[in-house]
């Protein structure tokens, strides 16, 4: 008789280590309450899920049936041609080509069409089908129309008087919907820029003919069998980057006539935001047109007194990822985390309802939802999700306020199913948000000679070393928060001003680098005597992801006050994304390197697998735009490689030497340019 061996034992599955997955309490309290409850988060599988070798090489070429073609790199020690090829023939270059343009076109796609969606519902708006929506900045719109070919002024009688509004509106609507669609010349936006670095594009021949036809552009090229020139690949994906920059400049402007250009206020970030006493609920994603009804449906009477009825004090509207970021700069909404944090919001047991658009939506939020009473709401036709539990209720801006407050309503009425088991970490940092470039201006230059002229001279001086933009994603496979951190951390040290967008701008607030007194406690002398002065943060949160443009935006105020070149890339600028994800940041990324902006991403590149398209990125398209990609996944050596960047471009300019101050006096002020 055979005896039957007892059935193996299951292993235990791997679990994240908490302190070695975030350096944030918050986080790390959560996670070890996720470990208790037996629920599965981002931080586990980031454990268990290896990354692919060749993938992250970029040399794994899957865009026919022949494949996956993966292309391992030469053995060390051998010299020659590389030899390696696809099946069709395609080389290592070729294919790390085509994956990366394919990324840019997966972000351009995304940031675009959420501008496309903003101004559809401008347009709504414009024509008066859409009443829950109101132009709240019209001067923004006065401002911007020009730029979209639109006259602010008509002659009457043979006088120039206003235009109406509303005039206004439609046609600038109309002009800005014909940018993904336009036959016949370029998308606007470009002619925002110098006119150094426009000639420059054009020359290149990259100037975008409209914002769709882009993204067609790379998906036709990088099918099998048609582009097979890395160089000529890299055209056309920054042509298709500038699409995506011209695809947000929209939104943005668009999203601050519409909703209000930000400006400063002070709110909260962590998941210390959330009340235990309060319906807790949670807007998550990028598109700001619901988030927006959600705020004034969630700050109704009638809301209020149903949060009452159900043994609530309040309601407490918080907010992760981009999404956050919208109502944040527009009306205080503390920022309950960030991308890597979305799961943990609902483990605290006190989240009642999230509410998620599109983008960076993590499928398994369903899968958390159903282990507590939270509500998850799908709200986007193009953003479902399978799980059962998760209830889709479709977003009309038609009847915007209807679908808001059916959302709010179903919010409140599932407090009283919360369970008594309720954790919210206490981390939270107060914050100062929501910097645009025109208070910006106000800031640095006051209420009747708003200028960037203040900031310009305080490089020059030295008292400011130069500028950095730090934005971008999580990553699960870096520990959380701690790239960004150090990354600005040794940026402030050395006096460099940073500007900051997306998740690592709630990384910076939930560090507490939002705060003007930070400035006494982590940056060098120059940096912290403006920040006293002014009163501002060493770090500016400028919005979300698609509100990178501000930063561009900033930037070419900088070239047109004078005194630093001609040019985006003459002056003291470089750009970082420490812990960049998606595509949207490859897509990003290019579009800042070809406006002229030396930048530097952490983590990796997929570009390893191919030295000669890596040594392009890297080294010739400086020949280009005047600028280069770089890569350093060491922060430190990361914010060094910016800070001799910055220096090299001061040095350009004459300006590396200390220079004396003088005190100016009334001739020498009436002199300045009114």
């Amino acid at each position: 008789m055979v005896e039957k061996k007892a059935p193996a034992a299951k292993k235990a599955p791997k679990l994240a280590d908490p302190i070695e997955a975030s350096v944030d309490k918050a986080t790390q309290k959560m996670i070890v309450r996720s470990h208790e409850l037996g629920v599965e988060t981002i931080f586990d599988r980031a454990v268990t899920m290896k990354q692919c070798n060749i993938g992250i090489q970029g040399i794994c070429c899957k865009n026919c049936a022949m494949g996956p073609c993966r292309l391992p790199l030469p053995k060390a020690g051998i010299e020659g041609e590389d030899t390696r090829k696809g099946l069709c023939g395609a080389t290592a270059n070729t294919i790390a080509a085509r994956n990366f343009i394919r990324m840019i076109a997966g972000g351009a796609a995304a940031h675009s069409d959420h501008g496309r969606t903003v101004a559809e519902v401008f347009l709504s708006v414009a024509r008066g089908e859409s009443t829950d929506y109101k132009i709240k900045d019209p001067i923004k719109l006065i401002q911007i129309a020009p730029s979209y070919g639109v006259d602010t002024k008509v002659e009457v009688d043979g006088e120039m008087v206003d235009r109406d509004i509303s005039e206004i509106a439609l046609e600038v609507a109309e002009a800005a919907m014909g940018e993904w669609g336009k036959v016949g010349s370029h998308t606007l936006i470009p002619k925002h820029f110098p006119e150094a670095r426009y000639e420059r594009w054009k020359k290149l021949g990259v100037l975008p003919r409209n914002i769709d036809r882009e993204i067609v552009d790379i998906m036709h090229r990088t099918h099998m069998g048609v582009d097979q020139d890395y160089k000529n690949l890299m055209k056309q994906g920054a042509r298709a980057a500038l699409a995506d920059m011209s695809g947000s400049w929209i939104a943005t402007d668009l999203q601050d006539v519409m909703f209000g250009t930000p400006s400063p206020l002070i709110s909260e970030a962590n998941l210390g935001v959330m009340k235990q006493d309060h319906v807790n609920i949670i807007v998550h994603g990028h598109e700001p047109v619901l988030s927006e009804m959600i705020v004034a449906a969630a700050q109704s009477t009638e809301m209020m007194e149903l949060a009452n009825k159900v043994g609530a004090k309040g309601i407490q509207l918080s907010g992760i990822c981009c999404t956050a970021n919208e109502v944040l700069q527009r009306h205080g909404v503390p920022n309950a985390g960030n991308f890597l944090q979305q799961e943990l919001a609902i483990i605290t047991g006190a989240c009642d309802a999230m509410v998620v658009d599109v983008q960076c939506v993590f499928q398994n939020l369903a899968n958390v939802a159903k282990c507590f009473h939270t509500k998850l709401f799908t709200t986007h036709p193009m953003a479902k999700m399978e799980q059962p539990n998760a209830i889709h209720i479709e977003f009309d801006e038609h009847h915007a306020m209807e679908d808001a407050t059916r959302i709010v309503t179903e919010a409140v009425e599932n407090f009283k199913n919360r369970g008594a088991d309720v954790q919210i970490p206490a981390e939270k940092q107060p914050q100062v948000a929501g910097f645009s470039v025109e208070n910006i201006k106000y800031h640095l230059g006051g209420t009747f000679r708003g200028t960037f002229y203040t900031l310009n001279d305080n490089i020059i001086n030295g008292r400011i070393r130069g500028v950095a933009g730090v934005v971008g994603c999580n990553n699960a496979r870096t520990q959380h928060n701690s790239i960004h951190l150090a990354v600005i951390k040794e940026l402030i040290k050395n006096d460099v001003l940073v500007l900051t967008t997306g998740c690592g701008g709630i990384t910076a607030a939930m560090d507490g680098l939002l705060q003007p007194d930070t400035a006494a406690a982590y940056c060098g002398p120059g940096l912290a005597e403006i920040c006293e002065v002014v009163g501002i943060p060493p770090v500016l949160h400028m919005g979300s992801c698609v509100d990178n443009t501000r930063i561009l935006n900033a930037a070419i105020e900088v070239v047109k006050a004078g005194g630093m070149g001609n040019d985006l890339c003459d002056w003291p600028v470089a750009g970082s994304a420490p812990e960049w994800m998606s595509e949207k940041a490859i897509a990003i990324g290019q579009y800042v390197v070809s406006s002229g902006i030396y930048t530097v991403f952490g983590g990796y590149l997929p570009i390893d697998g191919a030295p000669e398209f890596k040594k392009y990125l890297t080294e010739g398209m400086d020949e280009l735009y005047g600028a280069t990609w770089d890569v350093e996944a060491d922060p430190i050596k990361h914010a060094h490689k910016m800070i001799a960047h910055i220096d090299k471009k001061r040095a350009e300019l004459g300006i590396d030497k200390a220079r004396e101050r003088v005190l100016m006096d009334m001739a020498d002020r009436q002199a300045l340019e009114a």
